[in-house]
């Protein structure tokens, strides 16, 4: 096929990796392949040589690949990153564990405190201190540096993070310490917190680069396999990662500061949902993923994400809420804000000690997966809950070639939970869904009320291989009217990867009284951050009529210690003085906390995120004749609804029937990549934009 040109969206989640193609004349083909833990990349190689033999091209057609992974994550929740030392100033050795002094949650007596990932006797002191003005106090001894180095590689380190008091005024300290460990260890993985996160706040930047330490070993070593596996398959375009804000870098740059793309996947899910919601006239929506292992929420305001600049990596719900601290392992980068909660489709259900039908965290993953799948799993799962219910086709999933064994999951549910409970098959399954909805519910608060917005104002935009199957039980819930499933909805992370940016960020350190700040030193900070930025995106490839540079600056009322980051507009600001920027953080702060203060703003650092406009970035408008979808054909079948009490034979219709006209549930309505669910009284819509549009039955609001 002389001539054309392909562009890949990969999601690697936990149970599926998922794979959509877009090609030259605007089609777009999807696959859904079963993720291999042990090697992330061989599901890649092997799903997108599956899905470019069925189009008719090859690798060598192939113009980017974005990718999304959860090799970070996945790294830090199994604590298999590389064995990490720490390199700090004098007085500074307990800083990880000594962090913000605070606990998620004040009355919990059975928390655990999480091990930090580097143990105390390779957290080492050196003599050298900087002032808070980035004076030198005491001169870096260079013999301390050396000493540690020695010392870490006898101990087998093979990762060293380099955090020095006020490094973030003055970073010659650390740059030495670098230059010394690779001149006399160069086999050490070496991370400055000044090429990470120059910024105040000792822990949050101590933590951050530990982080980024411990993760560069697995994801180099990741990156470095999946290019030369797509390069010996034919491949010779580049390789894009997905950062935790949404935006792409390039390989080289995932594999220096890696922890920039810990929430690599979730994240292209929000860009897409935030892409549609600017094409459909819905700026203002709920994403909500639900994969194999876990569910997702996140809020769509005014057509773009809710940005964070700091969340704590944790196990079990996973939220960037500022009100609650102290969990996890604190990363102090830009990221979308996502909740996250172990109810997937994969999630095993099971009893606590107390009796208590409980879903998750665990996960049976893609291996063995759900018991149904027949690999040797014997634990029910919500997706073994759903195919007892009728939900999941029993034929098979993934376009049928997934083939289910719909005995097992039945065994697997009364094995486990029915008969310990006293609960037949129908009340024991029925129970498992609620309880994966209610943890759901749960995410989606978090987003929504804990930030002070009302759920019900907004849509559900639902998507993910399980998303659509649970979004109108979860909508009820919560009071919402209506749900949004998206085209390609059980592969739109990878979806609203061909939708995103490459986007780097960058940050200066200004601190002081706002009213007070030399215009002087602020025009200087802009200068050098437009500077880095236009740089960086040159280097990548992009013409200066495809650069754009979004300025931001984090504000805080004087003796605070959290900021909000507030929009500017540079040249407003250096034109009008800073009062403008004064009375946005003001606005800013009364709909954040519901009252102002009294107090002088001040200014703590100036970002710029700088974003390269892709020239074939996917757009949702018309894409619903783009997708090549397979023929599902028509059918029926026995499906349990709680509002009904009872099975019901109801139809089972391809999903792309709602563009000929509105169809009522009950209804089961597929597609190769999801299942959407119609509970009785439920229509289905379309949007013009490929979007079916579900209004929510008050027989589910009353559930």
């Amino acid at each position: 096929m002389p001539g054309i040109e392909i562009h890949i969206g990969c999601d690697i989640g936990g149970t599926f990796t998922d794979i959509v193609a877009q090609m030259g004349d605007g089609a777009l083909h999807v696959r859904k392949v079963a993720s291999t833990p042990d090697d992330p990349g061989e599901a890649v190689v092997a799903g997108l040589a599956d899905l470019l033999k069925d189009v008719g091209a090859s690798l060598s057609d192939v113009r980017e690949v974005v990718h999304g992974t959860t090799v970070g994550s996945n790294t830090i929740l199994q604590k298999k990153g590389a064995k990490t030392g720490l390199i700090t100033t004098q007085g500074f050795r307990d800083i990880l564990e000594i962090g913000r002094i605070r606990t998620p949650t004040m009355f919990d007596l059975t928390w655990e405190k999480p091990e930090p990932l580097v143990p105390r006797r390779h957290r080492l002191e050196v003599n050298e201190r900087m002032g808070a003005d980035g004076s030198v106090v005491r001169p870096l001894a260079d013999a301390d540096v050396i000493a540690a180095g020695q010392y870490l590689i006898d101990e087998g380190i093979e990762a060293v993070a380099i955090c020095y008091i006020n490094s973030c005024f003055n970073a010659a300290h650390e740059r030495r310490t670098a230059d010394i460990l690779a001149e006399k260890f160069p086999q050490l993985l070496v991370t400055a917190s000044c090429d990470v996160l120059p910024e105040m706040k000792e822990y949050e930047r101590t933590s951050t680069t530990v982080v980024n330490a411990y993760l560069l070993a697995a994801m180099r070593r990741y990156l470095a396999n999946l290019t030369r596996s797509l390069g010996e398959a034919g491949m010779t375009a580049p390789l894009l990662v997905v950062a935790s804000s949404g935006g792409m870098m390039r390989v080289e740059t995932a594999s220096e500061i890696p922890v920039f793309a810990v929430g690599s996947g979730p994240a292209g899910g929000v860009m897409g949902a935030a892409r549609l919601g600017q094409a459909n006239g819905r700026p203002d929506a709920i994403a909500f993923d639900m994969g194999g292992t876990t569910a997702k929420a996140s809020i769509i305001e005014d057509g773009a994400p809710m940005l964070t600049s700091e969340y704590e990596f944790r196990d079990g719900i996973s939220t960037p809420s500022r009100f609650i601290k102290g969990g996890g392992y604190m990363l102090k980068v830009p990221a979308i804000d996502i909740a996250e909660v172990g109810a997937g489709g994969g999630s095993i259900a099971w009893i606590d000690d107390g009796g208590l039908l409980q879903v998750g965290p665990v996960s049976a993953g893609a291996d063995p997966g759900p018991a149904c799948y027949g690999r040797g799993n014997e634990q029910p799962t919500v997706t073994d809950a759903n195919m007892v219910l009728g939900y999941l086709n029993p034929a098979g999933l993934a376009g049928g070639s997934l083939k289910i064994d719909m005995s097992l999951a039945e065994k697997a549910i009364m094995t486990h939970i029915g008969d310990p409970l006293g609960l037949d098959l129908v009340g024991a399954a029925s129970g498992i869904r609620k309880i994966a909805n209610v943890a759901m519910a749960r995410a989606i608060r978090s987003v929504t009320v804990e930030r002070g917005r009302d759920a019900r104002d907004m849509g559900l935009m639902a998507f993910g291989g399980g998303g659509p199957v649970h979004a109108v039980e979860v909508a009820g819930l919560l009071g919402i009217r209506e749900v949004i499933v998206p085209a390609m909805s059980g592969v739109f992370c990878s979806v609203g990867m061909l939708a995103s940016d490459v986007e780097h960020n960058f940050v200066r350190s200004l601190l002081g009284p706002l009213a007070k700040t030399d215009p002087a030193s602020f025009a200087a900070a802009v200068t050098s951050l437009r500077a880095d930025g236009e740089a960086r995106l040159r280097t990548d490839g992009f013409p200066d009529e495809r650069i754009t540079l979004f300025f931001s600056a984090d504000l805080r009322y004087l003796g605070q210690s959290s900021e909000l980051t507030i929009p500017f507009d540079p040249d407003a600001v250096l034109n009008d003085g800073f009062d403008g920027l004064a009375a946005a953080f003001t606005a800013s702060y009364h709909d954040t906390f519901g009252y102002t203060n009294d107090e002088p703003a001040e200014l703590v650092n100036i970002r710029l995120a700088a974003r390269g406009i892709r020239e074939n970035r996917l757009t949702f408008e018309g894409v619903e004749k783009h997708v090549v979808a397979l023929d599902i054909p028509d059918g029926e079948r026995s499906v349990w609804f709680p509002s009904v009490g009872a099975y019901a034979t109801i139809p089972t219709r391809a999903r792309t029937v709602v563009s000929s006209g509105a169809v009522t549930g009950p209804a089961i309505l597929e597609a190769y990549d999801t299942t959407v669910v119609l509970p009785p009284g439920a229509v289905a819509t379309s949007d013009g934009c490929g979007s079916l549009v579900i209004s929510v039955p008050d027989s589910e609001m009353e559930q």
